[in-house]
Protein backbone atom coordinates (compact mmCIF):
# COMPACT_ATOMS: atom_id res chain seq x y z
CA UNK A 1 0.00 0.00 0.00
CA UNK A 2 1.46 3.53 -1.05
CA UNK A 3 1.56 6.13 1.17
CA UNK A 4 -1.09 8.19 -1.03
CA UNK A 5 -3.64 5.29 0.27
CA UNK A 6 -3.13 6.26 3.80
CA UNK A 7 -5.10 9.24 5.64
CA UNK A 8 -2.78 8.68 8.97
CA UNK A 9 0.55 6.93 9.84
CA UNK A 10 1.99 6.85 13.25
CA UNK A 11 5.31 5.09 13.76
CA UNK A 12 7.07 5.06 17.30
CA UNK A 13 4.87 7.29 18.51
CA UNK A 14 5.68 8.42 22.62
CA UNK A 15 4.04 10.93 24.60
CA UNK A 16 6.00 10.95 28.53
CA UNK A 17 4.57 13.39 31.04
CA UNK A 18 7.49 13.55 33.77
CA UNK A 19 9.23 10.42 33.99
CA UNK A 20 5.64 8.32 32.91
CA UNK A 21 4.96 7.27 29.01
CA UNK A 22 1.52 7.47 28.26
CA UNK A 23 1.95 6.19 24.80
CA UNK A 24 5.59 4.20 24.26
CA UNK A 25 6.03 3.34 20.61
CA UNK A 26 2.30 3.78 19.21
CA UNK A 27 1.95 2.51 15.01
CA UNK A 28 -0.70 2.19 13.45
CA UNK A 29 -2.28 3.58 10.33
CA UNK A 30 -5.42 4.31 8.97
CA UNK A 31 -6.50 3.77 5.04
CA UNK A 32 -7.80 6.62 3.07
CA UNK A 33 -11.88 6.15 3.23
CA UNK A 34 -12.13 3.85 6.20
CA UNK A 35 -12.70 3.97 9.38
CA UNK A 36 -10.85 3.28 12.17
CA UNK A 37 -11.62 2.63 16.14
CA UNK A 38 -9.60 3.15 18.95
CA UNK A 39 -10.53 1.10 21.67
CA UNK A 40 -8.79 0.98 24.81
CA UNK A 41 -8.97 1.39 29.17
CA UNK A 42 -9.58 4.91 30.76
CA UNK A 43 -5.91 6.47 30.85
CA UNK A 44 -4.68 4.64 27.46
CA UNK A 45 -3.47 7.21 25.98
CA UNK A 46 -6.85 7.04 23.65
CA UNK A 47 -7.56 10.88 24.10
CA UNK A 48 -3.84 11.58 23.70
CA UNK A 49 -3.14 10.14 20.49
CA UNK A 50 -5.81 12.01 18.94
CA UNK A 51 -4.94 15.26 20.70
CA UNK A 52 -1.87 15.07 18.51
CA UNK A 53 -3.11 14.18 15.50
CA UNK A 54 -5.55 17.27 15.29
CA UNK A 55 -1.85 19.03 15.95
CA UNK A 56 -3.14 20.30 19.58
CA UNK A 57 -0.55 18.34 21.22
CA UNK A 58 3.11 18.39 21.11
CA UNK A 59 4.45 14.62 21.29
CA UNK A 60 7.60 13.76 22.91
CA UNK A 61 8.98 11.40 20.10
CA UNK A 62 7.75 9.61 16.98
CA UNK A 63 6.66 10.24 13.62
CA UNK A 64 3.21 11.24 12.58
CA UNK A 65 1.93 11.76 9.64
CA UNK A 66 -1.89 12.96 8.84
CA UNK A 67 -2.87 13.90 5.17
CA UNK A 68 0.14 14.05 4.34
CA UNK A 69 1.75 16.32 7.17
CA UNK A 70 3.04 16.82 10.39
CA UNK A 71 0.52 18.06 12.48
CA UNK A 72 3.04 20.01 14.83
CA UNK A 73 3.99 21.99 12.23
CA UNK A 74 0.61 22.47 10.20
CA UNK A 75 -1.25 25.72 7.96
CA UNK A 76 -4.36 26.59 8.25
CA UNK A 77 -4.89 25.00 4.59
CA UNK A 78 -4.34 21.53 6.45
CA UNK A 79 -6.33 22.47 9.11
CA UNK A 80 -9.73 22.97 6.88
CA UNK A 81 -9.20 19.55 5.91
CA UNK A 82 -9.99 18.10 8.68
CA UNK A 83 -13.08 17.84 11.49
CA UNK A 84 -12.42 17.73 14.73
CA UNK A 85 -15.35 16.27 17.78
CA UNK A 86 -13.75 16.66 21.11
CA UNK A 87 -15.06 15.51 24.39
CA UNK A 88 -16.58 18.64 26.01
CA UNK A 89 -18.18 21.37 23.75
CA UNK A 90 -17.37 25.08 24.15
CA UNK A 91 -20.25 27.22 26.11
CA UNK A 92 -21.74 29.12 22.83
CA UNK A 93 -24.85 29.38 25.04
CA UNK A 94 -26.19 32.25 23.45
CA UNK A 95 -25.94 31.93 19.67
CA UNK A 96 -28.43 30.10 17.89
CA UNK A 97 -27.85 27.16 16.23
CA UNK A 98 -27.59 27.87 12.21
CA UNK A 99 -26.04 31.08 13.35
CA UNK A 100 -23.25 29.04 14.97
CA UNK A 101 -22.98 26.34 12.39
CA UNK A 102 -22.92 29.24 9.68
CA UNK A 103 -20.12 31.64 11.88
CA UNK A 104 -18.45 28.04 11.85
CA UNK A 105 -18.64 27.58 8.18
CA UNK A 106 -17.50 31.10 7.27
CA UNK A 107 -13.42 29.86 7.90
CA UNK A 108 -14.04 27.19 5.92
CA UNK A 109 -15.29 29.03 2.18
CA UNK A 110 -11.19 30.21 1.39
CA UNK A 111 -10.84 26.73 1.53
CA UNK A 112 -13.24 25.29 -1.00
CA UNK A 113 -12.74 23.64 -4.66
CA UNK A 114 -14.87 22.28 -7.30
CA UNK A 115 -13.89 18.55 -5.64
CA UNK A 116 -14.86 19.26 -2.19
CA UNK A 117 -16.75 22.26 -1.88
CA UNK A 118 -17.14 24.17 1.39
CA UNK A 119 -18.81 24.46 3.63
CA UNK A 120 -21.42 22.40 3.91
CA UNK A 121 -24.96 24.14 4.08
CA UNK A 122 -26.41 24.95 7.24
CA UNK A 123 -29.90 23.62 6.06
CA UNK A 124 -28.74 20.04 5.14
CA UNK A 125 -26.17 19.61 8.04
CA UNK A 126 -28.64 19.90 10.69
CA UNK A 127 -30.97 17.46 8.43
CA UNK A 128 -28.17 15.51 8.65
CA UNK A 129 -27.73 15.09 12.32
CA UNK A 130 -31.00 15.70 13.59
CA UNK A 131 -31.18 19.53 14.35
CA UNK A 132 -33.45 20.57 11.60
CA UNK A 133 -35.96 21.77 14.06
CA UNK A 134 -33.45 23.56 16.19
CA UNK A 135 -31.69 26.24 13.61
CA UNK A 136 -33.24 28.69 15.63
CA UNK A 137 -32.81 27.75 18.95
CA UNK A 138 -30.36 29.15 21.15
CA UNK A 139 -27.57 26.66 22.25
CA UNK A 140 -28.49 27.36 25.78
CA UNK A 141 -31.54 25.53 25.61
CA UNK A 142 -30.58 22.13 23.54
CA UNK A 143 -30.35 19.24 25.60
CA UNK A 144 -27.24 17.44 26.50
CA UNK A 145 -27.83 15.37 23.87
CA UNK A 146 -28.61 17.76 21.06
CA UNK A 147 -25.93 19.56 21.98
CA UNK A 148 -23.45 16.58 21.57
CA UNK A 149 -25.27 16.47 17.86
CA UNK A 150 -24.49 19.67 17.33
CA UNK A 151 -20.47 19.09 18.50
CA UNK A 152 -20.97 16.21 15.61
CA UNK A 153 -22.29 19.36 13.26
CA UNK A 154 -19.51 21.56 13.91
CA UNK A 155 -17.35 19.07 12.89
CA UNK A 156 -18.78 17.87 9.82
CA UNK A 157 -18.95 21.77 8.52
CA UNK A 158 -16.30 22.31 6.74
CA UNK A 159 -16.78 18.80 4.92
CA UNK A 160 -13.70 17.51 6.29
CA UNK A 161 -11.73 14.26 4.39
CA UNK A 162 -10.30 13.39 7.75
CA UNK A 163 -13.12 12.98 10.76
CA UNK A 164 -11.37 12.66 14.11
CA UNK A 165 -13.94 11.56 16.80
CA UNK A 166 -13.48 11.30 20.29
CA UNK A 167 -16.24 9.32 21.82
CA UNK A 168 -18.76 10.86 19.76
CA UNK A 169 -22.19 9.65 20.87
CA UNK A 170 -21.76 10.49 24.71
CA UNK A 171 -25.21 11.59 25.62
CA UNK A 172 -27.09 9.84 22.53
CA UNK A 173 -30.40 7.62 22.98
CA UNK A 174 -30.55 4.59 20.72
CA UNK A 175 -32.18 6.29 18.06
CA UNK A 176 -29.73 9.19 17.95
CA UNK A 177 -26.68 6.81 17.91
CA UNK A 178 -28.02 4.96 15.26
CA UNK A 179 -28.73 8.08 13.23
CA UNK A 180 -25.15 9.07 13.63
CA UNK A 181 -23.85 5.86 12.36
CA UNK A 182 -26.14 6.42 9.66
CA UNK A 183 -23.85 9.37 8.78
CA UNK A 184 -21.11 8.60 9.66
CA UNK A 185 -21.64 5.82 6.83
CA UNK A 186 -22.94 8.50 4.30
CA UNK A 187 -20.03 10.61 4.60
CA UNK A 188 -18.09 7.95 4.25
CA UNK A 189 -19.26 6.47 1.22
CA UNK A 190 -20.23 10.11 -0.53
CA UNK A 191 -17.27 12.08 -0.17
CA UNK A 192 -14.71 9.55 0.92
CA UNK A 193 -14.06 10.81 4.00
CA UNK A 194 -11.89 9.12 6.71
CA UNK A 195 -12.53 8.59 10.32
CA UNK A 196 -11.05 7.90 13.33
CA UNK A 197 -12.65 7.63 16.52
CA UNK A 198 -12.68 6.79 20.15
CA UNK A 199 -15.11 5.35 22.38
CA UNK A 200 -16.14 2.99 24.78
CA UNK A 201 -18.92 1.14 23.22
CA UNK A 202 -18.06 -2.06 21.24
CA UNK A 203 -21.21 -2.39 19.99
CA UNK A 204 -21.00 0.80 17.97
CA UNK A 205 -17.28 0.11 17.02
CA UNK A 206 -18.77 -3.30 15.89
CA UNK A 207 -21.09 -2.01 13.58
CA UNK A 208 -19.53 1.28 12.05
CA UNK A 209 -15.46 0.39 12.11
CA UNK A 210 -14.07 -1.40 9.23
CA UNK A 211 -11.01 -1.74 11.08
CA UNK A 212 -9.89 -1.62 15.23
CA UNK A 213 -6.83 -0.85 16.95
CA UNK A 214 -6.42 -1.80 20.93
CA UNK A 215 -4.59 0.59 22.74
CA UNK A 216 -3.15 -0.69 26.26
CA UNK A 217 -0.39 -0.17 27.92
CA UNK A 218 0.86 3.12 25.83
CA UNK A 219 0.93 0.67 22.83
CA UNK A 220 -1.09 -0.83 20.39
CA UNK A 221 -1.77 -4.75 21.52
CA UNK A 222 -4.07 -5.56 18.34
CA UNK A 223 -5.29 -4.39 15.04
CA UNK A 224 -7.67 -5.75 12.53
CA UNK A 225 -11.53 -6.01 11.25
CA UNK A 226 -13.54 -7.37 14.13
CA UNK A 227 -13.86 -10.23 12.78
CA UNK A 228 -10.27 -11.34 12.66
CA UNK A 229 -9.80 -9.69 16.04
CA UNK A 230 -12.54 -12.50 17.15
CA UNK A 231 -10.74 -15.16 15.57
CA UNK A 232 -7.64 -14.66 16.30
CA UNK A 233 -7.99 -13.76 19.91
CA UNK A 234 -11.84 -14.32 21.16
CA UNK A 235 -12.19 -18.34 20.28
CA UNK A 236 -14.24 -20.95 18.40
CA UNK A 237 -17.97 -19.69 17.36
CA UNK A 238 -20.94 -21.34 19.34
CA UNK A 239 -23.19 -23.65 17.16
CA UNK A 240 -26.08 -24.95 18.56
CA UNK A 241 -29.03 -27.60 16.87
CA UNK A 242 -31.71 -29.94 17.40
CA UNK A 243 -31.40 -33.28 15.74
CA UNK A 244 -34.86 -35.45 16.02
CA UNK A 245 -35.74 -34.45 19.08
CA UNK A 246 -31.79 -34.31 20.25
CA UNK A 247 -29.85 -31.39 21.30
CA UNK A 248 -26.41 -30.91 20.23
CA UNK A 249 -23.62 -28.00 20.89
CA UNK A 250 -20.20 -27.36 19.13
CA UNK A 251 -17.57 -24.83 19.49
CA UNK A 252 -15.95 -24.19 15.65
CA UNK A 253 -13.24 -22.24 14.37
CA UNK A 254 -15.18 -22.40 10.97
CA UNK A 255 -19.53 -21.82 11.97
CA UNK A 256 -20.21 -21.51 8.35
CA UNK A 257 -18.45 -24.67 7.07
CA UNK A 258 -20.21 -26.39 9.93
CA UNK A 259 -23.55 -25.38 8.88
CA UNK A 260 -23.24 -26.48 5.46
CA UNK A 261 -21.50 -29.32 6.53
CA UNK A 262 -25.42 -30.35 8.66
CA UNK A 263 -27.61 -29.26 6.33
CA UNK A 264 -25.90 -30.84 3.57
CA UNK A 265 -25.67 -34.47 5.48
CA UNK A 266 -28.84 -34.10 7.73
CA UNK A 267 -31.22 -31.47 5.53
CA UNK A 268 -34.95 -31.24 7.10
CA UNK A 269 -33.55 -33.00 10.17
CA UNK A 270 -31.76 -29.89 11.39
CA UNK A 271 -34.17 -27.54 13.47
CA UNK A 272 -33.14 -24.83 16.61
CA UNK A 273 -30.11 -24.03 14.80
CA UNK A 274 -28.16 -21.19 16.27
CA UNK A 275 -24.54 -19.47 15.77
CA UNK A 276 -23.05 -17.73 18.39
CA UNK A 277 -19.62 -15.59 16.58
CA UNK A 278 -17.12 -14.30 18.82
CA UNK A 279 -17.84 -10.82 19.09
CA UNK A 280 -15.65 -7.71 19.18
CA UNK A 281 -16.55 -7.47 23.14
CA UNK A 282 -15.48 -11.20 23.88
CA UNK A 283 -11.82 -10.05 21.80
CA UNK A 284 -11.54 -7.15 23.77
CA UNK A 285 -12.28 -8.73 27.23
CA UNK A 286 -10.00 -11.03 26.37
CA UNK A 287 -7.21 -8.91 25.38
CA UNK A 288 -7.99 -7.02 28.81
CA UNK A 289 -7.56 -10.26 31.03
CA UNK A 290 -4.02 -10.54 29.65
CA UNK A 291 -2.98 -7.31 30.18
CA UNK A 292 -4.14 -7.08 33.35
CA UNK A 293 -2.72 -11.09 34.45
CA UNK A 294 0.77 -8.93 33.14
CA UNK A 295 -0.15 -6.42 34.92
CA UNK A 296 -0.53 -8.44 38.30
CA UNK A 297 2.71 -10.70 37.16
CA UNK A 298 4.94 -7.37 37.21
CA UNK A 299 3.77 -6.44 40.56
CA UNK A 300 4.60 -9.85 42.52
CA UNK A 301 7.77 -9.74 40.99
CA UNK A 302 8.36 -6.47 41.75
CA UNK A 303 7.07 -6.89 45.02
Amino acid sequence: MSEADLAIQVDGLRMRYGTVDVLDGVRFDVRTGEVLALLGPNGAGKTTTIEILEGFRMRSSGTVSVLGVDPAHADERWRARVGIVVQSWRDHAKWRVGELLAYQGSYYAPYSSHAIPRPWPVADLLDAVGLADRADVPVGRLSGGQRRRLDVAIGLVGRPELLLLDEPTTGFDPQARHEFHELIRAATTRFNTTVLLTTHDLSEAEQLADRVAILARGSIIAAGTPGELASQFAGLDEVRWTENGTSFRRDVADSTGLVRELFGRKGEAIRDLEVHRASLETTYLALMHEVEAEQRAERTAAA
